[in-house]
């Protein structure tokens, strides 16, 4: 069964974050590269920065202090939020977690719907700043 963007519109918060956690981590990971950092191990390290919990929540909290999300966004970014998570990795704690969580939201959902410049956006503002 294929969706349509208004299934796309539906799905629940862990899910539109499963996709945005592949889709950061691939936007971090070109950057990296780009910016000429090749070294595997160096390349490991760097992108921490931007794909653990607590760089994603605090990236998430600073667009929103910003007012850089549109309304709609910020409804995802709460769905994404308030999910139902099961388990939380030992090393964030649950409020952390759900703030990354959100993030990875915004960026799934962004990217299903093919809305590229935005997701583009977001991510140049986030790469930029770090």
């Amino acid at each position: 069964m294929k969706l349509s963007d208004g299934d796309l519109k539906q799905l629940s918060g862990t899910t539109l974050a499963y996709m945005g956690d592949a889709v950061m981590e691939q936007f971090v990971r070109e950057h990296l590269i780009r910016n000429g950092q090749v070294k595997p191990n160096k390349l490991h390290v760097s992108a921490t920065k931007f794909v653990s919990a607590k760089a994603q929540a605090g990236m998430i909290n600073q667009l929103l202090e910003e007012h850089f999300f549109t309304e709609d966004e910020v409804a995802v970014i709460k769905r994404g939020r308030n999910a139902n998570q099961g388990t939380v990795p030992k090393n964030t704690d649950v409020q952390t977690y759900r703030h990354a969580t959100s993030f990875e939201a915004i960026i799934g959902y962004l990217y299903l719907l093919k809305k590229h410049d935005r997701l583009k956006a977001i991510m140049d503002q986030i790469l930029l700043d770090n």
